[in-house]
């Protein structure tokens, strides 16, 4: 049997977060239907920040909303604080990815405040959840950015990070994604830490969140896939970045990352032609911004299946 991969499309909320053109909620909604069309299972559809930081995710409740009238898609959602994660909960969301920093300077560079206050607001977050009797039926992923440096801190402890999995899992979240949030991350770097955070107690599962900036991107996925790593987030075009991290840019680019995954035979159920006809109208949509990627230009091998 084939191995397998998830692929988590992001473009909609990473990719939009710096992004010059502002898309209608109407085109946010195509994307998303189309993209799930084509094989994709989970799609990062938006944000709950206040509309005055981040206008882009002004229609973060329809957006929702309408993404979930698709049965076979989860929908999840971004959320920086304790706020957020209970408006998303409030609205519906199944899926809430709870984001913390590994460094401080960029915790509250991003959401004002300390490492520990934002852990303090997860647990508070997961006993409302409790208290609601939504606690296993609504996903809670810890986001651990900035895992592997930070572009105001420098250098990020991996004990650090270590320290901020253990205390996710502790707490009870079902998955914790490390974020090379500003590029970072080489692909030894990679292996190691996802080895230590995979050797911690509790039944949780690891994905990986990467960005391109300094072209190692992919090399930094297949390098957490080789110790055991099976999901990843990804963004059509390689848009992306953080307003919240100077010098952050791109995600790996969707496209890409799909057709290395089966170029090697490991299955992520994406249709990559309808998945490349996607990518030429994210052009038209995306006008005022550079995407990236190699795949659109360069063309399928002759003879790929």
């Amino acid at each position: 049997m084939a191995d397998l991969v998830s692929i988590r499309e992001v473009g909609l909320r990473d990719g939009l977060q710096l992004s010059k053109t502002r898309l209608s909620t109407k085109t946010k909604l195509e994307w998303c239907k189309e993209q799930a069309s084509i094989g994709f299972k989970e799609i990062e559809v938006t944000s709950f920040v206040p509309a005055s930081i981040l206008p882009q995710f002004s229609d973060a409740l329809v957006v929702l909303k309408e993404a979930q009238k698709n049965e076979s898609l989860l929908a999840s959602v971004l959320v920086p604080n304790y706020r957020g994660a209970v408006n998303a909960l409030v609205a519906g969301a199944k899926k809430i990815s709870f984001v913390i920093s590994a460094s401080d300077a960029h915790n509250h560079s991003n959401v004002n405040c300390s490492i520990e206050k934002s852990l303090s607001m997860l647990k508070d977050f997961i006993e409302e959840c409790k208290i609601k009797n939504l606690y296993g039926s609504v996903l809670i992923s810890g986001a651990i950015s900035t895992s592997f440096g930070c572009s105001i801190q420098g250098r990020v402890s991996p004990k650090k990070v270590c320290e901020i999995a253990e205390k996710m899992a502790f707490l009870g979240v079902d998955e914790i994604s490390l974020a090379d949030t500003v590029g970072y991350a080489n692909p030894s770097q990679v292996s190691e830490l996802f080895r230590n955070v995979l050797n911690l107690k509790g039944k949780v599962e690891l994905a990986g969140h990467f960005h391109d900036t300094r072209g190692m991107g992919l090399a930094n996925v297949l390098s957490a896939f080789n110790v055991g790593v099976k999901r990843f987030d990804a963004s059509l075009g390689g848009l992306g970045g953080c307003p919240f991290a100077p010098g952050a840019s791109g995600n790996i680019a969707t496209e890409d990352c799909v057709y290395m995954f089966e170029s090697m035979g490991v299955y992520s159920g994406v249709d990559i032609n309808n998945l490349l006809k996607l990518r030429k109208k994210l052009n038209k949509w995306m006008f005022k911004d550079k995407l990236f990627g190699h795949l659109l230009n360069s063309g399928l091998p002759k003879g790929f299946n």
